[in-house]
């Protein structure tokens, strides 16, 4: 699918250094957009970064712990600087605590720090970056802000912060949808079930009898950014093969 409209448009994704925020980045690029990359890891932003670039896109690579206000308001700030105005937020930074700081024996015993990091980066980090963007897509009365649930923030999961913040995810976006429509702002929460990000995700059981494939997500967020979705704000899609209304058959 062709999309014109995104050419000289600026697109910042968090948690850019990999898997859906790149590829989303990486195809904003293919159609023109100007990119920004923010990541925690700076070593590997930096190399996604240039890679768009060497394949001719226009692209920023920010190292930005999204846990840290004044990381994102810098990369806010420079993003503005470099291509003068911002489009597309695609908060989707984050992960389950346990996983990410190791933690064994389950939330029962997980530590006040992990479950701290859970919330701060998968939750408070999107709202903070909101906070950064959106002043500016009033000005240009224009943005679409894309902030990455979970099937965990619909069903329930065992990572109870994670869960947590996953839900609030959607709130956040039917907050933005109804605070920025008068400003031209629409906001969506994006929640896929197991996505081939990475391998384990291929266990998690859908009715479709797979996982998604990372570009199946994205080509939903490219829609919704789109003139083609302009009708859509302050929902949530679940895209996860059916495995929400799949209740008792897993």
């Amino acid at each position: 699918m062709e999309y014109p409209e995104f050419k000289g448009k600026t697109a910042i994704a968090t948690g850019a250094a990999s898997g859906m925020a790149l590829l989303f980045l990486q195809k904003m690029a293919e159609h023109g957009a100007n990119v920004v990359l923010t990541d925690v890891n700076e070593d590997a932003v930096q190399a996604a970064a240039g890679e768009i670039r060497r394949k001719g896109g226009n692209a920023i690579g920010i190292k930005v712990d999204v846990r840290k206000y004044d990381e994102i308001q810098n990369a806010a700030d420079i993003a503005m600087e470099k291509f003068g105005r911002i489009d597309y937020l695609m908060n989707s930074a984050g992960g389950c605590s346990q996983r990410v700081c190791k933690q064994s024996g389950g939330f029962v015993n997980a530590t006040p720090e992990s479950i701290e990091w859970g919330v701060d980066v998968n939750l408070k980090g999107a709202v903070l970056f909101v906070r950064a963007v959106l002043g500016r897509m009033f000005e240009q009365h224009y943005g679409v802000i894309i902030n990455m649930g979970s099937i965990d923030g619909v069903s329930g999961g065992a990572c109870l912060d994670y869960t947590a913040s996953k839900c609030g995810m959607i709130g956040l976006s039917q907050g933005i949808a109804n605070y920025g429509a008068e400003h031209g702002v629409r906001s969506v929460c994006i929640s896929p079930g197991p996505v081939l990000t990475r391998a384990a995700m291929a266990n998690m059981r859908t009715l479709l009898g797979r996982a998604a494939e990372p570009e199946e997500i994205v080509n939903l967020i490219l829609y919704v950014c789109s003139d083609k979705g302009a009708f859509i704000t302050g929902c949530n899609y679940l895209i996860d093969g059916g495995r929400s209304c799949a209740a008792g058959r897993f």
